[in-house]
């Protein structure tokens, strides 16, 4: 089985590109290894529609992005599967030109979407111009690291630990480099 983590968010608007950190994140922190099953960590950025031909080659995808939730507080963070989103939460996204959510709806419209999970969490700010994560999207990423770890522990995946950036550093990494391929 082919696995996908795969991280949207503008990472130029603040806690809005959490996705993107936190997947490069767990990518350069940890080395992943299963018998049968492939794991890839890829930046979706604000792409959405344009990432339909790289999802359709998944078998599984985990899609990391903020959400919004009546009854969450900031920092919070939600796992659910996409075929079973909770009614108090609103997966609509925030700076992307084409939302996931609309992306994923037409996968499975056309009969290429895989099985989905989606690893969300509730951002406090969403600044234009402003790489600066809030404290309470740090945080959180210590919950959203537990879980997914948990998540592909139990798909059979081993991991090791092999770096300690942290989600801030990857975020000021963007905006010291910038957006080259490097950072994929």
């Amino acid at each position: 089985m082919k696995v996908l983590v795969l991280g949207i968010g503008n990472v130029m608007f603040s806690d809005e590109g959490v996705g993107v950190h936190f997947t490069q994140t767990i990518k350069r922190n940890y080395k992943f290894t299963h018998d049968t099953h492939s794991l890839n960590f890829i930046d979706g950025g604000t792409l959405a529609i344009a990432l339909t031909p790289i999802i359709a080659e998944y078998d599984y995808l985990i899609v990391v992005d903020c959400i919004s939730s009546d009854d969450g507080g900031v920092g919070d963070v939600y796992f659910f599967d996409y075929d079973a989103i909770p009614g108090k939460i609103s997966w609509d996204g925030s700076a992307h030109e084409v939302e996931m959510l609309q992306t994923l709806q037409l996968m499975e419209l056309a009969g290429d979407i895989p099985k989905t999970k989606i690893l969300g969490i509730i951002p406090k700010r969403v600044v234009p111009m402003s790489f600066e994560l809030s404290s309470e999207i740090q945080k959180g990423f210590f919950v959203m690291e537990k879980t997914l770890l948990k998540h592909l522990k139990d798909m059979g995946f081993a991991y090791e630990k092999i770096a300690n950036f942290n989600i801030s550093d990857i975020a000021k990494e963007y905006e010291r480099k910038g957006f080259d391929d490097t950072l994929l």
